[in-house]
């Protein structure tokens, strides 16, 4: 049984998320945003606010916090944000994951703990030019030579890889096996000659998060970099965006009522016809919608969080509320620019940012076809 009323931790967590939100992101939001590029100082104060481990035990520097809460800071951010919340999500939800489920406790001392109090940040490399939806598609090798593996290859849409200090990198040890069987996943620093980065690829949102090409070269890895057995890496990588897509659901929310936010605002100041516009039958009846189905998102991404929390089988209910949540947020957030007539689409305004950022909630971590796909197979079981 999910309850959905927030116990008192949580709530103070959702406030002290909500005020950096607003006294440290919004004022950034539209430089970043022009500039394409995530301002390093804020960075910094993420690190020093402990956004960056959340969801991790305390042994390793983490809040100790459970995945709810993690999931209402995303929202939080969000609202603001969804650079600032994707640069979070990728850390935390998927290459943190991957080292909390599967390292050594050698390996969580050496590359966990670093990441989760603040010191690195991390990126998730799995995407490349030829494997997206199909990441069984890799074509990245990691061959043995001795105690190293040589990994050569290429990863797109890399997000955080402009400042990661650490990169989670899939790659087949076994090219006859392919990639569901015979990929493994290493960790790779990014000082290891041979691995570069290319500068941010132009986006249509999210655009001050770093999101670029990785390029491996003859990377040599020590074999202790492994992460659990050649084989895995599959397996290691569909429990990481599994456990991802609360995080991007939360993500859509918050986008989807950030809009509102702003939308209520306008509606309250502008007149015509003589009055508000908030006083027409028809705005009340659109702002009703949204919020209703808002709720109803929320409300999803939360079962998914207890889910995973009381470690019950959350990968079905994680690509419902993904799949309910995007949809949910590229409706909000058109007729959020609908609202604010010919302003909406200016870029004076923040809404239309808002309306470019939605549309990658419906993409990354998982396509909503491909959420279709996890939904109906859990179905037929």
């Amino acid at each position: 049984m999910v309850a959905f009323e927030l116990n008192q931790e949580q709530k103070l967590a959702q406030k002290m998320f909500r005020d950096f939100a607003q006294n440290e992101v919004k004022p950034l939001v539209r430089e970043m945003d022009e500039a394409e590029a995530f301002d390093m100082g804020l960075l910094e104060k993420m690190k020093r606010y402990g956004l960056m481990g959340i969801p991790y035990g305390k042994e390793y520097g983490g809040a100790g916090a459970d995945v709810l809460t993690y999931a209402l800071c995303m929202e939080e951010m969000s609202k603001v944000d969804a650079s600032v919340g994707i640069t979070i999500s990728v850390h935390t939800s998927l290459c943190c994951s991957c080292l909390a489920e599967y390292a050594s406790e050698e390996q969580k001392q050496t590359f966990l703990r670093p990441l989760v109090d603040g010191s690195k940040v991390g990126c998730f490399g799995l995407t490349e030019p030829g494997a997206g939806t199909d990441a069984g598609g890799v074509l990245t090798t990691a061959e043995k030579d001795g105690d190293a593996y040589v990994l050569n290859g290429q990863k797109v849409f890399t997000t955080n890889s402009g400042f990661a200090d650490t990169f989670i990198i899939f790659a087949l040890t076994n090219k006859a096996l392919g990639g569901v069987k015979g990929m493994s996943a290493f960790i790779v620093d990014r000082d290891m000659p041979g691995l570069e980065v290319s500068k941010d690829i132009p986006r249509m949102g999210i655009r001050a998060a770093s999101n670029c090409e990785v390029a491996l070269t003859d990377v040599r890895v020590p074999a202790d970099r492994l992460i659990g057995k050649e084989g895995m890496g599959y397996k290691i990588a569909m429990g990481a965006l599994a456990g991802g897509r609360i995080g991007i659901g939360a993500q859509a929310v918050g986008i989807a009522q950030g809009a509102i936010d702003e939308a209520l605002i306008y509606v309250k100041e502008r007149k015509q016809f003589g009055k508000a516009i908030a006083k027409f039958q028809n705005t009340q009846f659109q702002l009703a919608d949204m919020q209703t189905k808002v709720d109803a998102a929320r409300l999803m991404v939360w079962r998914a969080a207890v889910a995973k929390d009381n470690h019950e089988a959350y990968a079905p209910l994680a690509a419902m509320c993904k799949l309910f949540a995007s949809q949910v947020c590229n409706e909000v957030t058109r007729e959020a620019v609908q609202l604010f007539g010919g302003y909406g689409y200016s870029r004076e305004y923040p809404v239309e940012k808002k309306l470019r950022d939605a549309k990658i909630t419906e993409i990354y971590e998982g396509t909503s076809e491909a959420m279709k796909m996890i939904v109906g197979g859990s179905m037929m079981r």
